[in-house]
């Protein structure tokens, strides 16, 4: 009787493993896309993939944000990315340069605009406050990689104010690093995107910087030439094309770019 129980326990383990490998053969493979995306993007584009897997339930993202020129390093160097959205035209033209993004695949999917923030109680009162004493410490996204900063510095030579800011400029290593600076009181003002400003609840926008003094802030999006994902990344920046995924992005502060 024992040897019969414990055949039929055998049996039974057997014949549930079985199960288990048909159910697994059975079962849809999953997609895992591994988006580079620059900082400002991260609230915007989290609600657009959400409602992208609605509709493609075999579709995972992993997600890697930070400043677009250093995005951009990373996917020069190897990194395994199957798609990237900058804030600015260089870090994707460099890639182009190298041979690193699949051709036809590149557009121009977002505009925003440039912010002047301070923390709420702040009587700070536009760009050419940032000379006066009570302003001590102004934060900027690093130029050398972070285009933010870059358009940030480009304003603030249009308006003849960053020569007068001497000893006073933090550099942040992306533009929500200079958004959390502002929030926490580390730094008397800051220059973000529009975007940020409105993502935070703990700043106040003191002066929108004129389109004149920066170069336009457009966002480039493209398939990394790389990718082992490459047909269904292709159809993710279709995606963000759609009219359903601009509405998410318009809801977030962009504007959709032309071209």
């Amino acid at each position: 009787m024992k040897k019969k129980t414990q055949l039929a326990s055998s049996t039974g383990t057997v014949l549930l493993a079985l199960a288990v490998l048909v159910t697994a053969c059975h079962a849809p493979q999953r997609t895992v896309l591994t988006i580079s995306a620059a900082a400002s993007l991260q609230e915007a584009l989290s609600e657009t993939e959400n409602a992208y897997k609605r509709d493609h339930a075999d579709i995972d993202f992993r997600n890697n944000f930070g400043s677009s020129g250093t995005l951009a390093r990373e996917i020069e160097r190897g990194a395994p990315v199957d798609a990237f959205l900058s804030a600015a035209a260089k870090p994707m033209d460099d890639l182009a340069a190298k041979g690193l993004i699949a051709p036809g695949t590149r557009q121009n999917l977002l505009r925003n605009s440039l912010v002047l923030i301070a923390p709420r109680d702040s009587q700070l009162r536009g760009f050419e406050g940032l000379t006066d004493k009570s302003t001590k410490l102004v934060a900027l996204g690093d130029p050398a990689s972070v285009p933010a900063g870059q358009y940030g510095r480009q304003t603030l030579i249009a308006l003849h104010v960053l020569d007068k800011l001497n000893g006073k400029v933090v550099l942040g290593k992306d533009v929500r690093q200079v958004l959390t600076y502002v929030e926490t009181g580390n730094a008397d003002a800051g220059i973000v995107y529009a975007t940020d400003a409105q993502a935070s609840g703990k700043v106040r926008i003191v002066a929108v910087a004129p389109d004149s003094s920066h170069d336009p802030i457009v966002y480039p999006a493209a398939v990394v030439k790389t990718s082992r994902n490459d047909a269904s990344a292709h159809k993710f920046l279709e995606y963000l094309a759609s009219a359903a995924a601009k509405a998410i992005f318009v809801k977030h502060g962009f504007t959709i770019a032309s071209s």
